[in-house]
């Protein structure tokens, strides 16, 4: 066996986790965002009503630059080391904007405190889909969904921490908070263009395919029913969304005292991230498709139990397996993604999909606003989340179904 065979695995695995660094840091930029705005903008002399309104703004340029960024990392991934460029130097104009919010808000512009948080949210687009185009362009097949698990595991982790970081930033002046974390993710990015490379070489140390795709397979590559995927996965989505942040609180808020919540909240997250590595193995042996539509049925079940649950226990053990269920609709989505979109496509593929997870948040907050539910009210829409996941799960079999035929 040659050295580049024994060095040549772990080359994945190591870049899986820097990028899970990469991933980790940008959303705990965004949570710091989320936990700080509402002083911010009331610091700029704007009143705390716009708070929702600013975030929804956020979203919507998500979804444009996902889509925008997606489709240009596709042909800046024709030269190598071109998109690890262009990411770091994304970050560092985001992370710029970013740090500066904390410092221009107090008696400063709201003008340019808006105009600040658009452009980081702009820019900080470049972390979603573009990782993305990387892995499906140079990492060999079979360790996609492993590689991807990774990447959104750091998402997971960040997602977990959030209701702790709240408890522990109460009261914190916000400069600090903005500094380090763009800091630590400036720091990371950095990385990303030796990243890049090494992927590269990954790829061409892998050996020749021993026989070339059948004429009759590549033909019917281009049929794959990806808007039938979208939609699947906007529905997931959804479902997701009012899940996680529409009915898990009031769910448990009738069983348990208020004061109990950010100790309880993160447990979606726990499953999340304790799912991931074993669904990307199903993933890996069955498929993309399969998975996704599987472990949507299984958040539906989930969700429903949940719904339903008359004790905190029960509760707590929906929660933990609808988060698991998230977890491998997403990591499959992502693979299948990559998978539909290999070669040359994976970042437009990739993008819309970071563009259907904005859209689906923007959605759910949407819905909030303009409702603005009591928690009793809330708890009783569980059934808009088993009806999404399940209508995930069908349209997915379906096609499922088809592809085989």
């Amino acid at each position: 066996m040659t050295q580049a065979a024994i060095d040549t695995p772990k080359v994945p695995a190591a870049i899986g986790l820097y990028l899970a660094l990469v991933q980790f840091f940008f959303a705990l930029t965004w949570v710091v965002y989320v936990i700080y705005l509402p002083q911010l903008v009331e610091s700029a002399g704007l009143p705390r009503s716009v708070v929702p309104w600013l975030l929804m703004a956020d979203q919507l340029v998500f979804i444009a630059c996902d889509v925008a960024v997606g489709l240009a990392s596709d042909r800046a991934a024709q030269l190598l080391g071109r998109l690890g460029r262009w990411m770091v130097a994304a970050t560092l104009l985001s992370m710029a904007a970013f740090v500066a919010l904390p410092f221009v808000a107090p008696g400063g512009s709201p003008a340019l405190l808006l105009g600040l948080t658009l452009l980081w949210a702009a820019s900080s687009s470049l972390l979603r889909a573009p990782p993305m185009t990387l892995l499906g362009r140079y990492a060999a097949k079979p360790a996609q969904p492993g590689l991807v698990a990774l990447m959104l595991m750091g998402s997971g982790i960040a997602a977990a921490l959030a209701p702790y970081l709240g408890m522990v930033l109460k009261g914190w002046d916000a400069r600090g908070p903005f500094v380090l974390s763009s800091l630590s993710l400036a720091a990371v990015t950095l990385g990303m263009v030796a990243a890049e490379r090494a992927l590269a070489r990954a790829r061409a140390a892998q050996p020749a395919p021993a026989a070339p795709v059948p004429a009759a397979l590549r033909a019917a590559r281009p049929v794959t029913p990806i808007p039938g995927f979208m939609l699947a996965a906007l529905l997931a989505a959804l479902a997701f969304q009012v899940q996680a942040n529409i009915v898990q609180a009031p769910g448990y808020l009738r069983l348990a005292d208020a004061s109990q919540l950010p100790w309880l909240m993160p447990l979606f997250w726990v499953g999340f991230n304790l799912a991931l590595m074993p669904a990307s193995q199903l993933t890996k042996r069955w498929g993309g498709l399969p998975v996704m539509a599987a472990a949507a049925l299984g958040a539906a079940l989930a969700s429903g139990l949940g719904w339903r649950a008359g004790s905190l226990p029960v509760l707590i053990a929906a929660q933990l397996l609808a988060g698991a269920g998230w977890a491998a609709v997403l990591m499959s989505a992502f693979s299948s993604a990559l998978w539909f979109g290999h070669t040359g496509r994976e970042g437009r593929l990739a993008g819309g999909l970071n563009a259907l997870l904005a859209a689906a948040t923007l959605s759910r907050m949407g819905l909030v606003v303009t409702l603005a539910p009591a928690p009793a009210v809330a708890a009783g829409w569980g059934w808009i989340a088993v009806a999404g996941f399940v209508a995930a799960a069908m349209l997915l079999a379906a096609i499922w179904s088809r592809a085989r035929r």
